[in-house]
């Protein structure tokens, strides 16, 4: 089973040391409870055995080392307290969707969901949604999720937290069954000390060490207590260094003689990238059409952001209209002979401009909606499920796919309405191809925030900023020095998607009144498109190098 010897971990900047040299063993085919006092490193101890926090130390699970969760892929599962699943799936489709992930076989799948419905009680609840479940339930749900891989070892953080006591003993009744009768193992870290009945083995931390492991009888023995409930005040009368010399973790090695279990289980086969990928949008698409406010928040930024566009634009759509409808020969000598025409011309093209710039900055905006939260507020799931042997590629595949298809649509969407509107001149294709990747490569860049921090305010808060800047920092509307200009322009999002869309009409009216003011260069679409699809690549990298990184929140 799992075992770690001399485990430390450090965080932050001064290497705090929050696990002190700790020494475990649980058994095979047992309950093990994890106990000690709020913040003794509990949880810590089981997520530096699982790989998931950095430590040092040896980590083993029987007789072979385990440097990385992934070499736990197939043999041990991990349920967090909190994000057992997506709250707007239903308990079916919930585990459905867990073994499209983890298992190819679809007989298999057909049977293993029917087997976990029964064994976690919830046959007749299949059809309740996640979020209308009770505490009992979504611990049942939790347990069945972990099922799903048919992992030999299964890590509890708080199964029992926050349930009333008959809600725990069923819970823990369960457990035992699956013990009993799938030769189960659990690793459960738990508060309520009245419950340690049900367990076969007790590991005790205390202060970032562990100070004890055996059955409950020797533990009463070991700190000469009448019961359980006197625990941590028997703690509390000595310090940790007290209780670290007295135990004696040669216990260890009797346990691992006697139980050396787990190194030769065969990994389940995980479904391919290309599968898990299909599996995640067929989620998502589903999770999407039962979020209303989202989907009505994203819709209504669609269609309100064109029709803004078009609002600001309507007092000048006669001079637009009239400039447009101008000879070309005519309107050359009219904006060089007559002053009062040049005059409205050049406030007809800054019209335009400004326009122009306006649609490209609220794209960036829906972008941003579209991306910021994405990952982040999910990242717990992401990490559960990642665990279970989920592919961060596909992963983060799946996240690029369906936040660009909605950024797509918005970027058609501006296109066609705008220009059908305000009559803007120039070819249909470049113009929408420039807005529509304004759109997916700023929704790319905020979905890699989301990728990338652990918080969902933060990266929303990022991206905000970011939009925020790309008014000033184009050097459209507001001067910047030359030098300032071509250090930020690359990195501005709406320079090149209103170059590129303005550059679409340098042959028409409004082209030569602008250049009439301004002489500054006015990219071609191509280079406008090809600087776009840069950004998106960047923001691909730091979505796939997000979901990479392990980020347990």
């Amino acid at each position: 089973m799992l075992s770690c010897k001399e485990l430390s971990v450090e965080v932050g900047a001064n290497k705090t040391r929050i696990l002190d040299r700790a020494n475990a063993g649980f058994k095979g085919n047992a309950l093990n409870a994890v106990i000690g006092p709020s913040g003794c490193g509990k949880t810590t101890l089981v997520k530096a055995m699982l790989g998931i926090l950095p430590s040092t130390g040896d980590v083993h699970y029987g007789d072979k080392p385990i440097r990385d969760s992934a070499d736990l892929q197939g043999k041990l599962s991990f349920a967090p307290q909190f994000s057992i699943a997506h709250e707007r799936l239903r308990v079916e489709e919930a585990l459905r969707y867990a073994l499209d992930l983890c298992v190819v076989d679809k007989a298999a799948k057909i049977e293993r969901l029917e087997e976990i419905l029964k064994r976690i009680g919830l046959g007749e609840h299949r059809t309740k949604r996640v979020d209308s479940l009770s505490g009992g339930q979504l611990r049942r749900l939790g347990l069945g999720l972990e099922l799903v891989g048919d992992p030999e070892t299964m890590v509890c953080d708080e199964v029992t937290s926050g349930l009333d006591p008959r809600s725990e003993d069923q819970i823990l009744t369960v457990l035992q069954r699956l013990r009993d009768e799938r030769a189960k193992s659990f690793i459960c870290i738990i508060h309520n000390l009245a419950k340690l009945e049900f367990f076969d083995w007790i590991t005790v931390v205390y202060s970032g060490a562990v100070v004890f492991q055996g059955s409950l009888d020797a533990l009463n023995a070991y700190f000469e207590i009448p019961d359980a409930l006197h625990l941590y005040d028997k703690l509390n009368e000595h310090p940790l260094a007290f209780w670290r010399e007295r135990w004696d973790p040669e216990v260890l090695d009797e346990l691992q003689q006697v139980d050396a279990v787990g190194g030769d289980v065969v990994p389940t086969q995980i479904p391919s990238a290309v599968s898990q990928t299909y599996t995640l949008l067929k989620r998502k698409a589903v999770l999407f059409k039962r979020d209303r406010g989202y989907w009505l928040l994203t819709l209504g930024i669609t269609l309100g952001f064109p029709l803004l566009v078009a609002i600001f634009a309507l007092d000048g759509l006669p001079q637009l209209r009239g400039m447009a409808m101008n000879s070309g020969a005519g309107f050359l000598e009219q904006m060089q002979d007559n002053l009062r025409f040049r005059i409205d011309a050049l406030e007809t093209a800054s019209l335009v401009t400004g326009l122009i710039l306006f649609q490209v900055i609220l794209l960036t905006l829906m972008g941003s909606n579209n991306g910021a939260r994405e990952i982040a507020a999910e990242r717990n799931l992401y990490e559960k499920e990642r665990f279970a042997g989920l592919s961060p590629k596909a992963y983060a595949i799946s996240k690029l796919l369906f936040t660009s298809a909605i950024a797509i649509g918005q970027g058609l969407w501006m296109t066609f309405f705008v220009k059908s509107v305000c009559d803007f001149p120039g070819p249909w294709v470049p113009q929408s191809i420039v807005l529509v990747l304004s759109c997916v490569s700023m929704t790319a860049i905020c979905l890699g925030f989301s990728a990338i921090f652990k918080s969902a305010e933060k990266a929303s808060l990022l991206s905000v900023y970011l939009v925020g800047f790309q008014l000033p920092l184009s050097g459209i509307v507001l001067a910047l020095p030359e030098t300032l200009v071509w250090v930020c322009r690359p990195f501005i999002n709406a320079y090149w998607g209103w170059s590129g869309y303005f550059g679409s009409m340098i042959d028409t009216r409004f082209y030569d009144a602008y250049r009439m003011q301004n002489t500054d260069l006015v990219p071609v679409p191509m280079l406008a498109v090809a600087v776009l699809l840069v950004h998106f690549l960047i923001g691909s990298v730091m979505v796939f190098w997000g979901c990479h990184k392990k980020r347990w929140v």
